[in-house]
């Protein structure tokens, strides 16, 4: 996921002193809806971040393209997950339990209903899951490992597995927003999964009210289950999230007040932060941001040199994260773990591997490593050529307007030169980029696919995955091939996610193969972007406040606690 607005250098810098001259507030009578109607200022939540084009389609099965909030507003999951606690909350289920080795049971909340009034049952958790069984649904491949699903009664759900996975069936709960039965089961697997689904019936606490070529504008419903089941009411009466404008549009937007939340990379927010910008962020001093998923470097391991091991390590002794987390991103971002491991998972870094096999910026050591290989500068150009005294040029691609990347990319670029590797960054188009990707056809790339999760599981997935597709669409770009590192990989899946200390063995046994073979190289914790106004909402989410909820309406984020964060906001005084 790329959550980011282009940045003009010089654009940013007028719109910056712009900002800093008008004063803060928006117009009190709210914001047009596009249809001619304005929503009461105090009482709508101005939201950006995620949507980059007009809303077209609210079927929450079609990932990533679903307009902003039909997943956690309009529908929901049978969990949701805190990962900065750790703790799966009961949801839509009430609880849920493993009543044997290979059996899930799911009691489901008492008295919830559907927007449209009908009641939700056992038999719409069931539908839901089933749907999966059409090929081009994205759970499909549960059914590999799901022998079945029963509504035993009206609120219990009993799940039969024959092959427990464990790791990922904890993915599922959460992650999986339920559907009415009695709304999508005439429906073709085409509608299932590319309709637009344009009158969304779901659970949430909002439903559809409007929407325009630039805005999806969202209305509080009457009868929400959590009010009475957990005491929780969302404060906004309505949810206005805009469509991505330009950089220079939404850094004013935030300064005025006339936009609440940005989820967008907006360079120039630290000096926001430090000065009297009003601006607030998660942490009020470096890295401001919390840590939504790891950048790493892609090498194709397909390719000579990046097939060997003693080259990639090479080239992480080669890069200066520092220069990146300060230089380019000033300090909005961390340096990553050698293990490539979230902060949220630090109890699964096995610290004793990491001192012998992990590795920091030193050229001098980048170099060592390479003429032990056999990599040697035979015509004095500056550059080592292969063992075979083959010359070695390498491309570094990241998607041209992705203007941090595109800075760090120079970076690398420059530390692998310094080591004598002639590394080049270029920047292609996005979709360009993206088939050079899945087709293999590149040598070196940025990419930061994976989200925090309930489990180091998805990141070891992501790594390691095979077998290696003629596409890889969304795993293991690097094409590395492992098949011990798999292993463990389908092991740790079927790993309770309760036994921490079993997670802990088969993840340090995992690093040590990391960090033996580099297939790639953690660089920096990307940033959970998330910049607030305080002029009409407050007690945004604060590593020192009381609402400490993940603030973001990216894809997915919904179910990790962010929709808590709309019991928490409170009207800013008069």
């Amino acid at each position: 996921m790329r959550n980011r607005l282009k940045y003009i250098a010089g654009a940013l810098a007028v719109a910056m002193t712009a900002a800093a001259c008008t004063g803060g507030g928006g117009d009190e009578s709210g914001g047009d809806s596009g249809g001619g109607e304005a929503y009461p200022r105090n009482e709508t939540l101005y939201t950006s971040g995620t949507q980059w084009g007009p809303p077209s389609t609210w079927n929450p099965f079609m990932l990533g393209q679903y307009t902003t909030g039909t997943v956690g507003l309009a529908y929901e999951p049978l969990f949701l997950y805190d990962p900065l606690e750790g703790d799966y909350r009961p949801w839509l289920a009430e609880s849920g339990e493993w009543t044997g080795e290979d059996v899930y049971e799911v009691t489901l909340r008492e008295g919830v209903e559907w927007s449209d009034g009908e009641a939700f049952t056992a038999e719409d958790v069931v539908f839901t899951i089933e749907m999966g069984q059409m090929e081009t649904v994205h759970y499909h491949d549960v059914w590999e490992w799901l022998d079945s699903a029963e509504a035993v009664d009206e609120r219990t759900v009993r799940f039969t597995f024959s092959d427990p996975r464990y790791q990922e069936w904890g993915q599922w709960i959460y992650r999986t927003p339920i559907v009415p039965q009695h709304i999508w089961q005439d429906r073709s697997e085409e509608e299932v999964t590319s309709g637009a689904n344009e009158d969304p019936v779901g659970t949430g606490p909002y439903v559809y009210e409007a929407h325009d070529q630039d805005r999806m504008i969202w209305a509080k419903r009457d009868g929400w289950w959590a009010e009475d089941a957990l005491d929780l009411e969302v404060q906004p009466n309505y949810v206005i999230d805009l469509v991505n404008s330009s950089n220079e549009t939404a850094l004013n937007q935030v300064m005025q007040g006339d936009l609440d939340l940005s989820n967008n990379f907006l360079p120039g927010i630290a000096e926001m932060v430090q000065g009297e910008g009003g601006v607030h962020t998660y942490y009020s001093e470096p890295p401001y941001m919390l840590s939504a998923n790891t950048s790493w470097l892609v090498m194709n391991t397909t390719k000579q040199p990046m097939d060997d091991a003693q080259f990639r390590k090479a080239m992480a002794h080669a890069i200066d994260v520092e220069q990146i987390v300060n230089g380019v991103y000033s300090q909005l971002v961390q340096k990553a773990s050698p293990t490539g491991l979230l902060p949220m998972w630090e109890q699964y870094i096995d610290q004793d591997v990491v001192d012998e096999l992990g590795f920091s910026h030193d050229p001098e050591q980048a170099k060592e490593l390479l003429a032990d290989a056999g990599y040697e500068d035979t015509n004095d150009d500056g550059f080592v050529e292969s063992p075979e005294g083959d010359p070695i040029e390498l491309t570094l691609i990241v998607p041209s307007g992705w203007t941090d990347w595109m800075e760090a990319a120079r970076v690398i670029s420059e530390g692998a030169q310094a080591a004598g590797i002639n590394v080049v960054a270029e920047f292609p188009d996005q979709n360009a980029l993206f088939d050079q990707r899945a087709s293999g056809d590149y040598d070196m790339l940025i990419n930061n696919e994976r989200q925090m999760s309930s489990s180091p599981w998805t990141y070891y997935e992501y790594m390691f995955q095979i077998p290696v597709k003629e596409s890889q669409t969304d795993v293991n770009f690097g094409r590395y091939e492992n098949e011990e590192a798999w292993e463990l990989v389908e092991e740790l899946n079927r790993v309770s996610v309760d036994d921490t200390e079993a997670m802990k063995d088969i993840a340090s046994q995992l690093q040590e193969i990391q960090l033996e073979e580099m297939p790639l190289i953690p660089l920096w914790y990307n940033g959970l972007w998330s910049q607030a106004n305080e002029s009409t909402w407050t007690n945004w989410p604060s590593a020192d406040g009381d609402n400490t909820h993940i603030p973001a309406t990216w894809h997915g984020y919904f179910q990790l606690g962010s929709i808590l964060m709309l019991t928490e906001l409170e009207p800013a005084s008069e």
